[in-house]
């Protein structure tokens, strides 16, 4: 039986040594949900937060399969540290899972180069502007498929406003790229970048991140960073991220 917990000292040490910040966004209570084999003495745990799925102990094959009832979506990206686990989940979901290769970052503020940061913020042509994601971006984001991330997991603006943070570059007053907080976790939190298809390569969610990193380094928020491809791996080392290591995740399709 699967059971939904918190972050017990007892699930805090099934996670202990991965620094992943929405596993900490979970084991914090501040977004997410965290299940467990064992309400009272777990060894096995899974945390979730948006489209991503961490497992970590004893490998279990029902909390792979696992699907809470406020599931609706059809998509996840789940991983863990153990070889184990991966072929486990490669063997409950078969030919819905996907290998892939994310890359991680080191988590370390004093890499950023502040001066750096603000060139990278401003080299943008005239036609474009930066602003942070207020009640009015909030409310665009969230219709729109390409920037729904952005905002997605936050119930309404006001808890956006309270644990997010985020820019848009507008064109003729529409965004059309930006940087968020994917997630919030204590002293930071997780980035996410994207930009419309049209509006690639002219520097805009490379503006949006320089932003963003810079408005975190401010309030004192790590701005965390991992990257789903070589292509935001590159993003990621322009802002001045280091590379700490790539890892195996599957994406399930028809969760």
């Amino acid at each position: 039986m699967i059971y939904e917990v918190k972050g017990t000292t007892e699930v805090k040490k099934i996670f202990s040594g991965w620094q992943e910040t929405m596993i900490q966004s979970c084991l914090q209570g501040i977004m997410g949900h965290l299940y467990a084999d064992s309400s009272d003495h777990p060894k096995s745990a899974m945390a979730i937060l948006g489209d991503f799925c961490f497992f970590a102990g004893i490998p279990d094959a029902e909390l792979v399969s696992y699907r809470p009832d406020w599931c609706s979506q059809d998509f996840m990206i789940m991983t863990a540290r153990e070889p184990e686990w991966l072929a486990l989940i490669a063997s409950v979901y078969g030919d819905k899972a996907k290998k892939i290769t994310r890359y991680a970052f080191k988590k370390d503020p004093k890499v950023f180069d502040i001066v750096k940061l603000q060139a990278l913020a401003e080299n943008i042509a005239p036609e474009y502007t930066l602003c942070m994601i207020d009640q009015e971006m909030f409310d665009w984001c969230k219709k729109k498929e390409w920037s729904r991330d952005f905002v997605s997991l936050y119930t309404d603006y006001n808890e956006y406003r309270r644990l997010g943070l985020g820019v848009v570059a507008l064109f003729s007053g529409e965004p059309v790229a930006g940087a968020s907080s994917y997630s919030r976790y204590e002293g930071g939190i997780e980035i996410e970048i994207d930009t419309r298809a049209e509006y690639r390569r002219k520097g805009l969610g490379t503006a949006c991140g320089a932003k963003l990193i810079l408005e975190c380094l401010e309030r004192g928020l790590y701005p965390s960073w991992d990257a789903h491809n070589p292509w935001s791996a590159a993003l990621a080392e322009k802002l001045g991220y280091q590379p700490d290591h790539p890892y195996t995740a599957y994406e399930i399709y028809g969760y």
